[in-house]
């Protein structure tokens, strides 16, 4: 699902953003780090596992690749590209326009979102579509804990408040994950989240957000948008 700004107009605007703000002190933190590798590792175990199941359910419920990448915006604004198992149907990013937001600010979501196949809202109950993304933190681009890496079209919007999200890496789950996910429709209620992480953080924050996580997977499941 690659965004409608993409290649050379988002090239031009990555080398204007501004960079606000110096990068959180977790950056740095190698418990953190250690963290991430170890939960990563593990986390690709568990994708290789389930790998061909869901890519056959995949394949069989609508025509298209098994997995997808989207340039997102991580740490200081930096580009990267994050790996998904496809939710959607192929032609999903043709279709938004069509689609009505029920999200409030720079940020997209829709409940009944009709783009979303019937596999991918098995994936997106259970989180199965965001397996992919632990190769992006065991590369160093996402950490298991931070903040939602914006796409291009909502970065390109931010005021100055906004981008002090970006200085920690993006991550798999966070403050957003943990106080409601998708019931949370507000962009500024998300982005004070992120900042709330980033206040009271602390190494162990990360192990007690991680286990929050899995908490809620396991017995609310409310899926991602």
């Amino acid at each position: 699902m690659q965004s409608a700004l993409s290649g050379k107009d988002s090239k031009s605007y990555a080398s204007t953003f501004p960079q606000q703000g110096t990068p959180h002190p977790s950056v740095y933190c190698l418990f953190k780090r250690s963290i991430d590798i170890v939960g990563s590792l593990i986390g690709l175990v568990f994708f290789g596992l389930i790998f061909f199941p869901v890519a056959l359910a995949i394949r069989l419920d609508s025509p298209g690749p098994i997995l997808y990448s989207q340039k997102r915006y991580g740490l200081m604004g930096n580009p990267f590209y994050l790996y998904k198992f496809r939710s959607m149907v192929q032609n999903a990013d043709e279709l938004k326009a069509q689609i009505k937001n029920e999200a409030k600010g720079l940020i997209f979501k829709n409940k009944n979102d009709p783009r979303i196949t019937w596999v991918g809202r098995f994936l997106r109950k259970t989180s199965l579509d965001e397996l992919p993304q632990f190769w992006n933190v065991l590369k160093g681009e996402m950490s298991l804990v931070g903040t939602r890496p914006p796409t291009f079209d909502e970065v390109i919007q931010y005021s100055s408040h906004h981008w002090q999200r970006l200085n920690v890496k993006p991550g798999l789950t966070g403050e957003w994950q943990v106080s409601g996910r998708s019931l949370v429709k507000d962009f500024e209620d998300i982005v004070q989240l992120d900042l709330l992480y980033q206040a009271q953080w602390h190494p162990f924050y990360d192990l007690f957000l991680i286990c929050k996580t899995v908490l809620v997977l396991l017995t609310k499941r409310s899926g991602a948008c």
